[in-house]
């Protein structure tokens, strides 16, 4: 090997050294914002356990944190509730009508009706699945377009205590507004006076869009029973954050310091080689 082709080599030696080295800088800096959280709760107040004056019918009484219940039209007041194990049975909650009660244990019906088992502070939402149908929706922002996220919440089915004389069905309707997604839970049967026992519905998507309004609109039949469709532990998890193609400030600086470092390690080399005759 001549002096000229092993100052090529070492010179070919350390150009892959620089970057292997560059490599490595740019991959321990990490793309820019990656703060992604792979399980963020988007959801505010799933539990309904926040409000704005105790219990009572939504919009009309009291309101429930993070949630906005939508009125059937311009005078009318769905005919939703915030509910609560311990008085649902028994003193109930304020409404237009007077006290709102379900059938249950307080009231001659040793239906079970209960909080939710995951539940913690005993309220949930209660609404007429026939009569003044208003949506409960909430706002979700920062959802990252292409990734899994999964919906859950527990339903029951209930009656209204006082009135109705058979059985009835309960169910929810539910879905995000900007994606067009519309489902509905599972449908319960429910027993005069009966109370079907929490279910827990789950539903998986795929964002198609940043920020979507979430929607939940009680479902039963028939009107005149009338059917009281529960909502409680409304939870939304998945991706959370930002992830830039671009390189930061100090990944760029990086990027300059290894290209200067191959480039003096060539020149110094070119320097130190023989003349050839």
């Amino acid at each position: 090997m001549t002096m000229m082709q092993s100052g090529f080599t070492i010179a070919r030696k350390r150009f892959t050294g620089a970057m292997l080295g560059l490599s490595a800088m740019l991959g321990l800096a990490g793309p820019a914002g990656a703060t992604l959280d792979p399980a963020h709760q988007f959801i505010t107040n799933g539990g309904f356990e926040q409000t704005t004056n105790g219990l009572g019918q939504l919009r009309r009484n009291t309101n429930v944190v993070g949630w906005t219940s939508q009125k059937v039209d311009a005078s009318t007041y769905s005919y939703s509730f915030v509910l609560n194990a311990s008085t649902v049975s028994t003193t109930g909650s304020p409404g237009e009508y007077g006290q709102e009660m379900l059938w249950g244990p307080g009231n001659g019906a040793n239906n079970g009706l209960q909080n939710s088992l995951g539940g913690t502070g005993g309220n949930f939402v209660g609404a007429d699945g026939a009569y003044h149908l208003g949506k409960l929706t909430q706002t979700i922002t920062g959802l990252i377009v292409g990734q899994s996220y999964q919906l859950t919440f527990d339903f029951a089915g209930a009656q209204e205590y006082n009135y109705g004389n058979g059985p009835s069905t309960d169910s929810w309707y539910f879905g995000f507004e900007n994606q067009g997604i519309n489902q509905q839970s599972a449908v319960l049967n429910n027993s005069y006076k009966g109370f079907t026992g929490w279910q827990t519905q789950t539903f998986n998507f795929v964002a198609t869009q940043t920020s979507d309004t979430l929607y939940f609109l009680a479902q039963g039949s028939p009107a005149g029973q009338p059917p009281f469709s529960l909502l409680d532990n409304v939870s939304l998890v998945g991706a959370y954050g930002t992830v830039s193609a671009a390189p930061e400030a100090g990944t760029w600086a990086m990027m300059l310091f290894g290209f200067g470092g191959i480039g003096m390690a060539l020149r110094t080399r070119r320097r130190s080689l023989p003349a050839v005759a």
